[in-house]
């Protein structure tokens, strides 16, 4: 096994609506190569479930093309939570991977209710589909039985991907701390719900984030052309990637909003006294173990709702129908993807339907910076905010969201701040550049209050 440090890192980044691999400079933190393919669904039996081969060859590709120009020394890994993989004795996938989003029987849930630990216990809200990774080892196990018996080892999803490249097994507690109801996070080990669901035996080993698994195996390593040995991390959850450079580089108290497809708020530094079950408030789990409150909403997918079919908008497009938005309060409710999120029964509508595409692009905007400040305020954040993914571009929500909370706000430049926190497991330091979001006077008082009074 290599003991170098790694001048360059190759991350795997595997988010619930595109993969990437990202190679990552150790001294600079930037991003030297990227190759991406969207991550599809099969909708075919015995349930939707992500499609693991296509998303093997294209890892396979990416890497072969990456080894070449300009060429890794690492490899880590970051993916999605609320999924596992659960293998067979031979190393192969007794039963697909589960696309979280999946809606069980009402039998399958009320038997699964009765499982569950509290959420005192698991600081780990009830949530729909599969999003609990427990409900989806019940789903599993109560109505494919005969597929579930053949089960020998359970790997959560970062470590599914490691187990693939270097054949170590391996369970880690970012991803088992995301609301799986599996983990007790102050206690640091597992829930009662794994002896309940009987698999406390087919649970790999834990090991760290930071750890190293092994090299990739040989006939790998041949096959994406590969000239020496290269180490493989254990993994870690996407959002606890991008919260990781910040525990570094800012220390507690400080917040993290990681957007994309989820736009997840951490309170590194934080404490869970008034956390609520029923608004998507929760207890993450950070790199180096220690509980994080936080907080969530399906950021992304609304946005790509809410701006469906428009144009190109350009941001002094969007700031120009800015001031016509606030002044005429056109606004949108809470409530596009019902049962997730601060306002998870809301009725999501428009107060006022936008009379141009810049003036939606703008509405939307202080509709995503709305919904993030009422995380924030959830889980009594504190300290300087850092927005990390998609939304770091997008202006209106940056400057709307240092006016709503009146802290100081700043953007990652990096283009996958994911893959710069998974870069980090490596015991490299690179630091991902931060720019402070000016104040533009931008003035939300009025505004806000009005929206709030709506939900």
């Amino acid at each position: 096994m290599s003991n170098r440090t790694p001048a360059r890192i190759a991350v795997i980044d595997i988010g619930k609506t595109n993969a990437k691999v990202v190679v990552v400079d150790a001294a600079s933190a930037r991003e030297l190569g990227l190759r991406k393919t969207p991550n599809t669904v099969r909708r075919t039996a015995p349930y939707p479930h992500f499609d693991t081969e296509a998303l093997w060859q294209f890892i396979l590709s990416a890497l072969k093309d990456l080894a070449v120009e300009p060429g890794y020394d690492a490899i880590s890994i970051t993916t999605h939570g609320a999924s596992a993989a659960l293998l067979d004795a031979q190393g192969n996938l007794a039963l697909p991977v589960l696309e979280y989003e999946h809606l069980y029987p009402d039998e399958i849930n009320r038997s699964y209710d009765q499982l569950r630990p509290d959420f005192g216990q698991t600081f780990s809200p009830c949530l729909a589909g599969g999003l609990n990774l427990g409900a989806q080892f019940h789903y599993q196990k109560t109505a494919y039985p005969k597929e579930f018996a053949r089960v020998a080892t359970i790997v959560t999803y970062p470590q599914y991907w490691a187990f693939r490249l270097t054949g170590v097994a391996a369970n880690e507690t970012t991803s088992l701390g995301c609301h799986t109801d599996l983990w007790l996070p102050f206690d640091k080990t597992y829930s009662p719900l794994v002896d309940r669901l009987d698999i406390r035996d087919k649970l790999a080993p834990i090991r760290s984030a930071f750890d190293v698994l092994g090299d990739v195996r040989p006939e790998i390593a041949t096959a994406i052309g590969l000239t020496k040995p290269v180490s493989v991390q254990c993994g870690i959850h996407d959002s606890n990637a991008s919260l990781l450079p910040h525990l570094i580089g800012f220390g507690a108290p400080c917040t993290v909003v990681s957007t994309g497809t989820w736009v997840i708020c951490f309170a590194a530094g934080g404490k869970p006294e008034n956390l609520d079950p029923m608004r998507d408030t929760l207890v993450n789990v950070d790199a180096y173990g220690n509980p994080v409150p936080s907080a969530r909403f399906m950021g992304g997918r609304e946005w790509e709702l809410l701006t469906a079919g428009l144009p190109a908008i350009t941001e002094s497009e969007a700031a120009d129908a800015l001031n016509d938005v606030i002044a005429k309060r056109i606004m949108h409710r809470p409530g596009l993807v019902n049962g997730s999120g601060p306002f998870p029964t809301g009725e999501g509508r428009w107060t006022r339907v936008p009379e141009t595409p810049a003036a939606t692009h703008a509405a939307a905007s202080l509709y995503e910076a709305l919904m993030t400040a009422t995380c924030l305020d959830l889980i009594a954040a504190d300290g300087p905010i850092i927005i990390e993914g998609p939304f770091a571009s997008n202006g209106i929500y940056t400057a709307a969201l240092a006016s709503l909370t009146g802290r100081s706000v700043y953007i990652s430049q990096a283009i996958t701040g994911t893959a710069i926190g998974a870069a980090l497991l490596t015991g490299t330091s690179p630091v991902s550049e931060l720019a402070p979001v000016p104040s533009n006077g931008l003035v939300l008082n009025d505004y806000a209050t009005h929206w709030r009074a709506l939900n």
